[in-house]
């Protein structure tokens, strides 16, 4: 009977490693024995073996260790949903989760857009509708990648920690704990509603608030950068149209609430969420049948889906009544808006402020309002108790050297977090400069903050004040087109160290105002096109070109 050889011992070291022939024989039978491999194994770096020899084993795979390369090019606000999920098509679930993220990393869904797609993945999240920005067409495509997401096998993070690797994904940046009132969406804190401030003046095409808010003793603390949620109130108006167009009585019992207290802080009443249109088609027939799933499919067949909030909705199939509960839970909840913080704890911690646009415009004949900025520019009332929160800044707020200088860019409503920022650092007597770029559209009317300014830069505390203004003449003139003026200096700030801020608009602004500064550093810094992106990318990287945009 013929004896089976034992497999040949593994070669774990790698040939670089420091040993000789005999020393390589017993460690390569040692670790195999230690491991219990077999000899279909391949060496080991030169980093493993370091740490098998330190007795630290290789960290067992995680649940977010899935071999992705942790590129995300599709995290571009102005990019269309379907240029984002093709760029992410063969990633893993996780990551197409977050390709369908409306990523502008905003914190109102309570996460950074990685951050709530990785809480999906691990089912540590189970609401998909979270994500403000992404609208209707984020949780369509959330929806449908739930149907692979539900058919996976559960998730779990490992029983024990495991040591970090470069190759791990970011840790989650949960909510807060739920204990801790006003610092989760899910767990907000009660503050009243001081007053407001009107901020254009008479014949603005405009109507900008600002807001101040008491904290007074909901314990809240923030820093500036931080952003304030919101939870706010549909119109009344609005909701008393529904109820009528509905033919439901208003005190209908709804979950121990009636039905118009429900559709004022319960519900949004816009756009018009899948989900009702499912439950009209439900209710009728014919071609109403066809149009309904149609638009719950996402389809648009009289090209006026984007128009359509909830009581609009009901008007496009007269007659279908459905009952009012099942109404309601055909309904998204309403959720909070965020505002960038216009105001310094180190002035007031007891007082936050806010600068705020009301959203007005006209569909046909019937006004529509945003929810949250009319219930802040005219709704709320002084001495009402708020539901707030403060969301944490992921990457925005001012250097912890306060000898550096910074150049901020925000035009309109994005001079809120510059504000705080130089009531911070004139709080603290910072010795940076401050370089403020700030436009709108008239300087008769839009000067937001003026005599302010003009104060801080009458004791210096403002170094620069470079205004822009839209409309004041024939030519239209912006921010960037202001930065280009003073190119020679912004390139000699950003030279000596200088943060670069922006927060406004993401769709136009922020985009013209970066490819701004990329031609100042081609012409300035006397680089090619390709350097100055670099560079720019460069200061991104380094945590020195900052935005917080919407």
């Amino acid at each position: 009977m013929s004896k089976t050889l034992p497999p040949p011992v593994p070669s774990l070291l790698p040939e670089t490693a420091p040993f000789t022939p005999e020393q390589r024989a017993w460690l390569n039978g040692f670790f195999a024995g230690y491991l219990g491999l077999d000899g279909g194994v391949t060496a080991l770096s030169a980093e493993e073996s370091a740490k098998l020899m330190a007795g630290v084993a290789p960290a067992p795979k995680g649940p977010l260790d899935d071999g992705d390369d942790g590129e995300a090019p599709w995290h571009d606000q102005t990019m269309p949903l379907p240029d984002r999920m093709q760029l992410a098509e063969g990633r893993p679930l996780r990551r197409r989760m977050m390709a369908a993220m409306g990523q502008q990393d905003c914190g109102q869904c309570g996460y950074t857009c990685e951050d709530y797609s990785n809480a999906l993945f691990l089912k540590k999240e189970e609401r998909l509708n979270l994500c403000v920005p992404g609208g209707k067409d984020t949780l369509r495509m959330l929806k449908k990648l739930n149907e692979e997401f539900a058919a996976a096998p559960s998730v779990a993070p490992p029983s024990a920690p495991t040591e970090a690797r470069a190759t791990d994904a970011a840790p989650l940046s949960a909510p807060a704990p739920q204990g801790v009132a006003g610092m989760s969406r899910d767990n907000p804190a009660e503050a009243v509603f001081l007053k407001r401030t009107r901020l254009n003046k008479a014949g603005s095409n405009k109507e900008t608030w600002h807001i101040d808010i008491d904290l007074g003793a909901s314990g809240l603390e923030y820093r500036v950068g931080d952003a304030f949620g919101v939870a706010p109130a549909n119109d009344p108006a609005l909701v008393d149209a529904v109820i009528r167009a509905l033919g439901a009585p208003a005190d209908f019992p709804i979950g121990g609430r009636t039905l118009r207290d429900v559709l004022v802080d319960g519900v949004s009443l816009a756009p018009a969420p899948d989900m009702l249109f499912q439950l009209f088609s439900y209710l009728t027939g014919g071609d109403r049948r066809l149009k309904a799933k149609a638009l719950a499919a996402g389809e648009d067949p009289d090209r006026d889906a984007a128009a359509l909030d909830v009581l609009a909705a009901i008007e496009k199939f007269p007659g279908v009544r459905p009952d009012p509960e099942a109404f309601i839970e055909s309904l998204e909840p309403l959720q909070p808006r965020l505002y960038s913080i216009a105001s310094s704890p180190k002035v007031d911690p007891k007082r936050i402020s806010l600068t705020v646009d009301a959203v007005r415009y006209d569909v046909g004949r019937r006004r529509r309002l945003g929810v949250a900025s009319t219930f802040l520019a005219e709704r709320a009332r002084e001495g009402q108790k708020l539901k707030v929160y403060v969301q944490k800044a992921h990457a925005f707020g001012l250097p912890a050297d306060p000898s550096v200088p910074i150049i901020m860019v925000g035009p309109g409503t994005g001079v809120a977090p510059f504000r705080a920022f130089l009531h911070e650092r004139m709080a603290t007597k910072a010795p940076g400069r401050n370089w403020l770029f700030f436009g709108h559209q008239r300087s008769e009317f839009d000067f937001f903050y003026a005599d302010e300014l003009a104060g801080m830069k009458s004791k210096g505390v403002l170094t620069r004040l470079s205004l822009a203004w839209s409309r004041d003449t024939d030519e239209k003139f912006y921010v960037q087109d202001r930065m280009r003026q003073s190119g020679r200096d912004v390139w000699a700030w950003l030279a000596d160290g200088a943060h670069f801020y922006v927060c406004g608009d993401a769709q136009r602004m922020a985009k013209d105002v970066e490819r701004a500064l990329v031609d100042i550093v081609a012409q300035h810094g006397v680089r090619t096109t390709d350097e100055a992106v670099a560079f720019v990318a460069e200061l991104k990287r380094r945590g020195r070109y900052q935005q917080d945009v919407y």
